[in-house]
């Protein structure tokens, strides 16, 4: 009996050492893995008309995570389409002027307006000799004048429209016409840039985590469809209160340790900042006062992790130097 306490008594001491031996190694500081994470949404809303990948999938930048189904796209690019065409003929006419027909038709109006001034000089030329002789009124001979004169005005202008029109088109028509197409084709752009936003593509290799909806819901503008973390993005978020803080410093390096494998990880701390909730403080064990403030340091490693595996949230623990 005294020999199998003995042994368990041994055995007793011998953890207790080895837990010691341990704690002389490890710092109580433990922080948690995290990854970038990347959110994605739509510019448009519209019905998500097909999901291609599921939650935990893996993809790889460029790789189309959905398609959006945008029915508006198709009636403003009809719009735009039919703008633009609109738009190049006025400008196909500024630099090409009048067509025969126009000219002619300028033509014929100039004849029609010089034949009536000649009939209204006619007209003025029997009633001015009329009136000298006191044989029509006054209010006569003015209305016969001013007939005159605007029979005189009408073919001035048309005379004017044709020497325009067989001179070119003004440069500011010109102008004006290529304004318009411009904005024909901008909107045209807009248009395109619409219909891209129907495919929902990966900006970058990343792990899926969340689906927020399902094929055959409306996704509204800015909605994010999609989260996940951005692949080789790891990163250690330790959680230190003030006691402890001047231990640590931007800049300084420190070694890791994954406590389920004991896979060390080279590694140094690139920003310390005060946490100011006490609900954003992820440590397992937290060594604080409750008046004291808390910082979080955040650690990246200093050398290749793609051969070690990583899990969101899961523990690692600072190694003393």
């Amino acid at each position: 009996m005294k020999s199998i306490k003995t042994i368990l008594f041994g055995l007793i001491s011998l953890l207790a050492l080895s837990s010691c031996s341990n704690d002389k190694k490890i710092t109580s500081e433990r922080g948690k893995v995290k990854f970038e994470t990347i959110s994605l949404s739509s510019k448009l809303g519209g019905r998500i008309s097909k999901i291609y990948v599921t939650e935990g999938q893996e993809v790889k930048k460029g790789d189309t995570l959905a398609f959006i189904d945008i029915p508006e796209v198709v009636a403003k690019m009809m719009q735009a389409e039919g703008a633009i065409t609109s738009a190049q003929g006025q400008l196909n006419m500024a630099y090409n002027g009048a067509t025969s027909e126009q000219l002619s038709q300028i033509d014929q109006k100039l004849n029609s307006g010089k034949a009536q001034l000649e009939f209204a000089q006619e007209s003025y030329n029997r009633l001015e000799n009329m009136y000298k002789d006191s044989l029509v009124s006054q209010q006569q001979f003015d209305e016969v004048k001013m007939k005159l004169a605007m029979a005189k005005a009408q073919v001035d202008a048309v005379e004017a429209k044709r020497s325009e029109v067989r001179n070119g088109t003004r440069a500011e028509q010109i102008e004006q016409a290529k304004g318009q197409l411009d904005r024909a084709l901008g909107a045209k752009e807009e248009v395109n840039s619409a219909a891209n936003e129907k495919y929902l593509i990966a900006p970058a290799n990343m792990s899926i985590e969340t689906i927020s909806l399902d094929e055959g819901e409306l996704l509204t503008p800015g909605y994010s469809l999609f989260n996940g973390y951005k692949k080789n993005s790891v990163y250690f978020r330790f959680t230190i209160p003030e006691s402890k803080i001047y231990d640590f410093k931007a800049g300084q390096r420190l070694t890791l340790v994954n406590p389920y494998t004991n896979e060390e990880i080279y590694s140094k701390i690139i920003a310390i900042n005060q946490l100011a909730h006490y609900a954003d403080i992820t440590s397992t064990a937290p060594l604080y006062e409750l008046d004291e403030s808390i910082y979080e340091l955040k650690v990246v490693p200093t050398e290749n992790v793609e051969d070690l595996t990583f899990y969101l949230n899961a523990t690692v623990l600072i190694k003393k130097q």
